[in-house]
């Protein structure tokens, strides 16, 4: 074991998977009136389907806390943990916990604001610049699903630049990962069949 709270990185993989896997979406659809979520659109827990609801606060809500479960993760490890890379393990589970929830049997969302989390609590320079990058492209290509993964693939380079090897090591995971929740996005924009942003669709780019 290690010193501090004793943990290893086994345990701190455990508390990014627990923190992770707390599905604001489901939670905050249900209290709000809206019922199961996963019986909405593309049944993700994720903020896009959310706003499926028309509700855009309660969208908001979860996509700003899908994103700090991933900050927390990595920030609490980092507090009480033995150092920066079991932090960013804890984090990479936050993601894993988010996208296969155990409560939910590992059924969630994608991992995207949840990813950008785990990165702006490691470096906030790589993390704000992904946050831009999916931004920039949402918002050029009306594509919410292609400014994902934008984000996501641009994460590693970014990391690179600006940030420590550790930071880059785990941007990579976290890219593959995500993208890989978006093949069934992937192969609609090639075949220009995506829908672009305001127009509904049941699997239009979740987070």
């Amino acid at each position: 074991m290690i010193e501090g709270l004793g943990w290893d990185f086994a345990g701190a993989a455990l508390v990014g998977y627990l923190v992770g896997s707390i599905p604001f979406g489901l939670v905050f659809a249900f209290c709000a009136g809206y019922g199961d979520i996963r019986n909405l659109g593309s049944g993700n827990i994720g903020a896009t389907n959310v706003l499926r609801t028309g509700n855009k606060a309660l969208a908001a809500a979860t996509l700003l806390l899908d994103g700090c479960k991933g900050a927390a993760a990595v920030l609490i490890v980092a507090r009480f943990g033995p150092g920066p890379e079991t932090a960013l393990i804890s984090g990479f589970s936050a993601v894993l916990g988010h996208n296969f929830p155990v409560w939910l049997r590992f059924k969630g969302g994608k991992g995207v604001a949840t990813s950008l989390g785990v990165l702006l609590a490691a470096s906030w320079p790589v993390g704000l610049a992904a946050c831009m990058a999916w931004l920039a492209a949402a918002a050029l290509t009306r594509y919410s699903s292609l400014g994902a993964l934008c984000a996501l693939a641009s994460a590693p380079f970014f990391a690179h630049w600006l940030a420590s090897p550790p930071v880059t090591a785990i941007a990579v995971p976290l890219a593959l990962l995500g993208i890989a929740r978006h093949h069934a996005n992937i192969r609609r924009l090639l075949k220009g069949d995506e829908p672009k942003m305001g127009r509904k669709r049941e699997d239009a780019g979740g987070v």
